[in-house]
C-alpha cells in the first residue's frame, strides 16, 4: 500500500523559507517521478515543480521557478519542496504525489499523471 505523508507547512512571513517533506512508503521514490502541486482557495490547482526518476531532472511553474526546489533523499525515500523569497501570493495547500508509470515530460505538470497523493499541508505566508 503506497502513502504519502507530508509535513513541514506553517505560517511565514513574507520573504522567508520553508522546507516540505513527502516521506514515501510502499514505493521507492528514486524510481518515481515525484511532483508538487498547490491549491490556493478560489483557484486552481497549480503544478509547482517535479522531479523525475532516475536522472533527476526538474521542472518548475513559472511562478515558482528560481524560488523553489525540489529534491530526495532516496536513503530517507522522502522528498523535499525548498521554499524560498516566498510571497503572500504563495499561500495554498501544497500537495505532493507520485505517478506509478514512467510519464513523458510533457506530462508531468499535470495532475492526472499522477496515481499517489499526500494528504496535503498548509503553507501561509503573511506578515
Amino acid at each position: 500500500q503506497v502513502q504519502l505523508v507530508e509535513s513541514g507547512g506553517g505560517l511565514v512571513q513574507p520573504g522567508g523559507s520553508l522546507r516540505l517533506s513527502c516521506a514515501a512508503s510502499g514505493l521507492t521514490v528514486s524510481t518515481h517521478a515525484m511532483a508538487w502541486f498547490r491549491h490556493a482557495p478560489g483557484k486552481e490547482r497549480e503544478f509547482v515543480g517535479v522531479h523525475r526518476r532516475y536522472g533527476g531532472m526538474t521542472y518548475y511553474g513559472d511562478s515558482v521557478k528560481g524560488r523553489f526546489t525540489v529534491s530526495r533523499d532516496n536513503t530517507k525515500n522522502t522528498g523535499y519542496l525548498q521554499m524560498d523569497r516566498l510571497k503572500p501570493e504563495d499561500t495554498a495547500v501544497y500537495y505532493c504525489a507520485v505517478a506509478s508509470g514512467s510519464p513523458t515530460s510533457s506530462y508531468l505538470r499535470y495532475a492526472s499523471t499522477y496515481d499517489y497523493w499526500g494528504q496535503g499541508t498548509q503553507v501561509t505566508v503573511s506578515s
